[in-house]
């Protein structure tokens, strides 16, 4: 702005204080849970993580783990997981959910899909859901590499806490509705 002209201020349509700020022009400032860390290969576990598109029109992503065991034991079970944060923060890549599939892959040893659903306010829901669903399609089509040589459908679990507990409710009533069974589902503290 130049001299002595004021900056307009954006109007404010709500909040969630400490966590972001929705503002009328569509904007969202995210207060917490924007942190990230790239994919890896970790020397402590030997777990390989590595990102892939889901789908591109809605740019969802997924977070994939690959644990150093899965060479001799043949084809490894699958974990689908969506990551809490109220609808609205936190992602695949949060250091904290990073960690988290990290280990639980090595220490199973699972095929963990971590899935970067699209966020509230901006994408209210049912686009999580329908994100959910997407990535269910994605893992059983077997388009990606890592699924498809390493990954046994016959062996899908689906897990999620707070939200991603919510949302993988939904995914797995949706699944048994049109006969799509998976082998077991974790919800921790979903949020319903």
């Amino acid at each position: 702005m130049g001299a002595g002209v004021p900056a307009v201020e954006e109007e404010l349509e709500f909040e969630i204080p400490n966590y972001f700020r929705y503002y009328r022009s569509g904007r969202v400032e995210r207060l917490a849970g924007t942190t990230t860390v790239p994919p890896s290969l970790d020397p402590s576990t030997g777990v390989e993580s590595r990102d892939a598109i889901i789908d591109p029109s809605t740019n969802v992503s997924a977070r994939l783990y690959l644990p150093r065991s899965n060479s001799s034991a043949g084809k490894l079970p699958i974990l689908l997981y969506f990551h809490g944060g109220g609808f609205c923060i936190e992602s695949a890549a949060s250091p904290n959910y990073h960690r988290h599939l990290n280990t639980l892959s090595s220490l199973t040893p699972i095929l963990a899909i971590s899935v970067n659903y699209r966020l509230a306010p901006e994408h209210r829901l049912p686009a999580a859901y329908d994100d959910a669903w997407a990535a269910i399609q994605w893992v059983l089509s077997q388009a990606d590499p890592w699924v498809a040589q390493f990954g046994d459908l016959n062996r899908m679990f689906v897990a999620g806490d707070s939200a991603g507990g919510n949302i993988a409710h939904q995914l797995v009533m949706r699944a048994g509705a049109v006969g799509l069974r998976v082998k077991g589902m974790a919800l921790v503290h979903p949020f319903f």
